[in-house]
């Protein structure tokens, strides 16, 4: 399993934001709901592993 950085979590900001703009008639609930998660998860420090 290859992991997330945040470079990936910004892309898919980036790409929904991107999404949004380009069809603003849609319902975008979903897609706000994944970028803020998104954006808690980009600013939040990294987690230790705990094993």
């Amino acid at each position: 399993m290859q992991a997330v950085t945040e470079g990936d979590r910004r892309r898919e900001v980036k790409i929904l934001l991107d999404r949004i703009r380009a069809h603003p008639e849609r319902d975008w609930s979903e897609a706000r709901r994944r970028i803020a998660t998104l954006n808690k998860l980009i600013v939040a420090p990294p987690r230790a592993h705990t094993h």
